[in-house]
C-alpha cells in the first residue's frame, strides 16, 4: 500500500478530506497518497509564517547558520531514502536523484556561508555644500513571508534554491510543491522541522493552483517566487500586485562547437545536454552553432 503523506502548517502535519495519487510516471504505479491543504490551511499557513516572522527575523546569524547546517545534516543521514523517493515521484534514474540530493545539499551548506555576508554599506553624502561630514547607513533587513512555487523536474533541488535562502536571510516561506513531484518537499519539510527552524517558518503546502493563486494576490505574502513556464509565470506576475516578484521561466540553452573541438566529444556531450530527464530541464539544449572554415 502506497504511504500517506500530510501536509505542513505551524509545525503540525495536517490531513484532509480531499487527497491526490502520485504515481510513478515511469510505470503508472502510485507511490505516495498526499493530503492536499485546502483553503483554511493555506490562511493558517499566512497567519503562522507572519508570527514566525517575528522570531526569524531577529535570529542571529549564527543561529541561521547553525540551522541551515543542522538541515544539510539531515538531509545527509536520509540521503538514499530521498533520492529514492524523487526516483519514484519524478521517475528519474536514481544516479541522477542522489546527484540532485547532493546538490541540495551543497545549497544549504552555501546558504549557511551566505548568510554570514549579508552586509550593509556607508554612502558619503558630502555632495554639496551644507552636507559636510555625513553620512548614509544601508542595512539589509527581512522582508516577510515569502511563497514559493516549484516544478516537477527537479522536485527538491528548485525547492532547495527557494527555502535556503529564505531562512538565511531571516524570512519565513510557504511553499507550494508540484503536485506531480510532492513527496520529496514534504521530507525536507521533516528535516526543516528537526533543524531548530521556528513553526510555522517553513510551511510545506501541496494544493490546487487555483488555491495557490489566492496567495499570490494575499497583501500578506511579501514576495512571490515562482520556477515554471514562462506562460504561467507571467500570468501569476500579473495578479501578484505590489509585492516582490521573482521567475524562473523557459530557457533557451545553445552551445559552440569550435572547430578544434573533438566531434565525437561534442556530439556525446550535446545528446547528454538536449536528452537528459527526455529534455525536460530548464537548460535544456535547444541550439547547436558549429564553426565552419570557408
Amino acid at each position: 500500500m502506497a504511504k500517506d503523506y500530510r501536509f505542513l502548517v505551524n509545525g503540525e502535519w495536517r490531513e484532509s478530506s480531499k487527497k491526490i495519487e502520485v504515481r510513478n510516471p515511469y510505470n503508472n504505479e502510485v507511490v505516495g497518497i498526499v493530503n492536499l491543504a485546502l483553503e483554511k490551511d493555506l490562511d493558517d499557513a499566512v497567519i503562522s509564517s507572519q508570527k514566525a516572522f517575528d522570531i526569524t527575523r531577529k535570529l542571529p546569524v549564527y543561529k541561521r547558520a547553525e540551522i541551515l547546517e543542522n538541515i544539510a545534516t539531515g538531509l545527509k543521514s536520509r540521503k538514499e531514502e530521498i533520492a529514492r523517493a524523487i526516483t519514484l515521484e519524478a521517475g528519474k534514474p536514481i544516479k541522477d536523484s542522489r546527484i540532485e540530493v547532493s546538490r541540495e545539499i551543497n545549497t544549504f551548506q552555501i546558504a549557511k556561508e551566505e548568510a554570514k555576508r549579508i552586509e550593509g554599506e556607508v554612502i558619503p553624502l558630502d555632495l554639496m555644500a551644507g552636507s559636510e561630514n555625513r553620512l548614509g547607513i544601508i542595512r539589509r533587513f527581512p522582508i516577510g513571508t515569502v511563497f514559493g512555487v516549484t516544478p516537477f523536474n527537479f522536485p527538491l533541488n528548485l525547492v532547495a534554491h527557494k527555502v535556503a535562502p529564505a531562512i538565511a536571510s531571516g524570512n519565513t516561506i510557504i511553499l507550494k510543491p508540484a503536485s506531480k513531484t510532492p513527496l520529496s518537499a514534504i521530507i525536507l519539510g521533516e528535516v526543516v522541522a528537526e533543524a531548530g527552524f521556528p513553526a510555522g517558518g517553513f510551511n510545506v503546502i501541496p494544493c490546487s493552483g487555483s488555491l495557490a493563486e489566492r496567495l499570490v494576490r494575499d497583501e500578506r505574502i511579501k514576495k512571490f517566487t515562482f520556477t515554471g513556464s514562462t506562460e504561467v509565470g507571467l500570468r501569476l506576475k500579473g495578479i501578484a500586485g505590489m509585492k516582490k516578484v521573482t521567475l524562473e521561466l523557459g530557457g533557451n540553452a545553445g552551445v559552440i562547437i569550435h572547430n578544434d573541438a573533438g566531434t565525437t566529444f561534442a556530439a556525446k556531450r550535446c545528446v547528454t545536454g538536449a536528452f537528459s530527464f527526455a529534455g525536460q530541464v530548464c537548460i535544456s539544449l535547444q541550439r547547436v552553432l558549429l564553426h565552419r572554415s570557408d
